[in-house]
């Protein structure tokens, strides 16, 4: 099975520089894609994740927040 990755974030999120720099490794590891999405360009995004940035989605279900566990990241991406 293909998964996909998507970091939450905004700009100037110093937890989500950390998530993303845990995620581009794991991904470049492992093959996966994965894509940064900005919460605050969707008023929606915004509602829902202002208070867990950085989210980590896996194919679109939220998977982990405030900060990214790699060897959880690494056990969810082997199913």
């Amino acid at each position: 099975m293909t998964h996909r990755i998507t970091l939450l974030g905004k700009p100037g999120c110093h937890l989500c520089d950390d998530a993303r720099e845990i995620i581009a490794r794991v991904a470049g590891e492992l093959g996966v894609p994965w894509e940064e999405r900005d919460i605050t360009r969707s008023p929606e995004d915004q509602e829902k994740y202002w208070e867990m940035i950085p989210v980590t989605l896996i194919d679109g279900v939220q998977h982990d927040f405030w900060r990214v566990d790699e060897s959880r990241l690494r056990a969810a991406l082997a199913t």
